[in-house]
């Protein structure tokens, strides 16, 4: 049995009472705290030779994981939506580290048929994929859905990362030490798992599902853990904590307002994913992470999942998405 040293052990208190206070923990102030007593993180050059996919990757969190993997040798895909602020972003990492490769790739990742259209693209491209972090994200203000008729935060959250990451399933089961990244949300503790997925049953409100669909990510890592651990790809969730970008500005334009000198630069609140990305020995698959530190799911003690509530929302969600039945 492991034996905490006092500060070691004072350092641990002091961590679980950030986390559960919600505004220590997620504010720039936690990640303050925590970050001096971390050891050194990945080396310069740990991910040289692997190549990482990020979703969303044309500002904020996104961009700010591909530079963090960029810095650490990886070549690095930025899948967006609108080429233009994809381009931007690609520029904006180079100049940040000059020795970098960095790859621009359009999807719709809430667009089923986009998403095969760009898994058989990028299969051809990069046959070996090392990292896939899905990052992107959506809080529309209005019930909205995508090109399958699909409600836009389930198909952009859900069920588009979960189409992607099984069509490049062979690419990640060809690299030595693949890892899957949900960049899920804090705000995911707010909510159950629920079965009105679309929103047929009940009065729509983006914040709810923005959660609820976080929500799913983190309970959906555990189980892909198990579904694809015979290939050796290892699957993990984790939150930002608050971070100050275009998505929170646009977005929550109240909460920007008020919390503002509170919220983590992109950089800090993407740090735990680029840990996960490239530290080794590799995390234990399939759970959840902030300020590189593995989290309860639920806020309370006590609290968990209906197994058979999530095994009906999963089933729900992989036919949906095309996965197959393995």
């Amino acid at each position: 049995m492991m034996i905490l040293s006092a500060r070691e052990l004072c350092a641990t208190l002091l961590d679980t009472v950030a986390d559960r206070s919600v505004l220590i923990g997620y504010s720039r102030l936690g990640y303050r705290l925590r970050h001096r007593s971390w050891a050194p993180g990945p080396p310069p050059g740990a991910l040289a030779g692997r190549t990482a996919l990020v979703t969303g990757a044309s500002s904020g969190l996104g961009q700010a994981t591909a530079e963090g993997l960029a810095r650490l040798g990886a070549r690095v895909i930025l899948l967006v939506r609108n080429e233009e602020r994809g381009l931007r972003a690609r520029e904006e990492i180079r100049r940040a580290v000059p020795e970098s490769e960095v790859d621009v790739e359009l999807c719709d990742i809430a667009d089923l048929s986009a998403v095969d259209g760009c898994a058989a693209r990028l299969t051809t491209r990069h046959p070996v994929l090392d990292v896939m972090v899905h990052n992107a994200g959506v809080l529309p203000a209005q019930r909205s859905e995508s090109a399958q008729g699909h409600e836009l935060t389930l198909a952009t959250h859900v069920l588009g990362p979960l189409r992607l990451t099984e069509r490049l399933r062979p690419a990640l089961a060809g690299s030595r030490d693949a890892r899957v990244l949900w960049m899920s949300s804090g705000g995911m503790y707010t909510q159950p798992i629920t079965e009105d997925l679309e929103f047929r049953e009940s009065r729509y409100r983006g914040a709810v599902a923005y959660s609820r669909t976080k929500r799913l990510q983190v309970a959906f890592a555990g189980l892909l853990a198990r579904r694809y651990a015979p290939d050796g790809i290892g699957v993990h969730s984790l939150h930002p904590g608050w971070a100050d970008t275009p998505g929170v500005a646009d977005s929550l334009p109240g909460f920007h307002r008020v919390i503002g000198p509170l919220l983590r630069t992109p950089a800090e609140g993407a740090d735990t994913a680029v840990w996960l990305a490239a530290t080794s020995p590799a995390p234990e698959s399939g759970r959840f992470w902030h300020d590189r530190r593995q989290r309860p799911t639920h806020y309370l003690p006590g609290q968990h999942d209906d197994p058979a509530r999530l095994q009906r929302v999963w089933a729900r969600c992989a036919h949906t998405a095309g996965l197959d039945d393995r």
